[in-house]
């Protein structure tokens, strides 16, 4: 699904900044032409400040269809255009570069991200994930840590931006299914039962990163 004219969209905006990186914006499609969309000046809802863009700034965009999947898109400020109100010319997406993701359904992509975990407030050890998503992770660890099935973990995720920001995420999730593999690691599956939404995000917008890093 490509973003047309009365479609709402919801933007990010590539910032050093870690508070700014995170916020999300809303705009409006005013028209299109055969390379680009012109939007309305993007406004942050909860503060009711619009957002000015400039030349160049790098955008992450998802539209919601009526079925309630979301498309992602990365794009990027080509110019303005003076109408009624000023409009902000963006480049169009291509379909072959859109991502869709389901409502209460998370991406999931392989990254290997260290992992700090305690199982039973005693049993503390670093792992590396093997995959990571908005509702849970799989990751390997030595042999030796105890993991079984339905067992609760505290975990501390090490997330890492496109910007050089790190940040870390704290969940607690309970392991799905652990098995030892043949080159005498053990990989757990986990799916977080207890995360912050800003610290799901956190998670997302790492994946998002991480998905359009392996695109290229």
């Amino acid at each position: 699904m490509l973003p047309r004219i009365n479609d709402f969209l919801f933007i990010q905006v590539a910032s050093s900044d870690e508070e700014e990186a995170q916020s999300v914006y809303k705009s409006r499609v005013a028209d299109e032409d055969a390379d680009s969309l012109y939007m309305e000046i993007p406004i942050h809802e909860p503060s009711g400040k619009l957002r000015k863009l400039y030349l160049g700034d790098e955008l992450s965009i998802f539209i919601i269809s009526p079925d309630g999947v979301k498309h992602y898109f990365n794009s990027y400020v080509t110019g303005y255009r003076d109408d009624v109100l000023r409009l902000v010319r963006i480049r169009k997406a291509e379909e072959s570069s859109m991502t869709r993701i389901q409502r209460r359904s998370y991406l999931r992509v392989p990254a290997e991200l260290e992992l700090a975990v305690s199982a039973r407030g005693q049993n503390r050890f670093i792992g590396i994930t093997d995959d990571v998503g908005g509702g849970g992770i799989s990751f390997y660890c030595e042999a030796s840590r105890l993991l079984e099935t339905g067992m609760e973990l505290e975990c501390w995720l090490l997330v890492p931006f496109k910007n050089g920001v790190v940040e870390h995420a704290f969940f607690k999730g309970e392991v799905i299914r652990a098995k030892m593999l043949e080159n005498g690691r053990k990989q757990a599956m986990v799916k977080f039962t207890t995360i912050s939404e800003p610290d799901r995000q956190k998670i997302i917008r790492c994946c998002f990163e991480r998905q359009l890093e392996l695109r290229k």
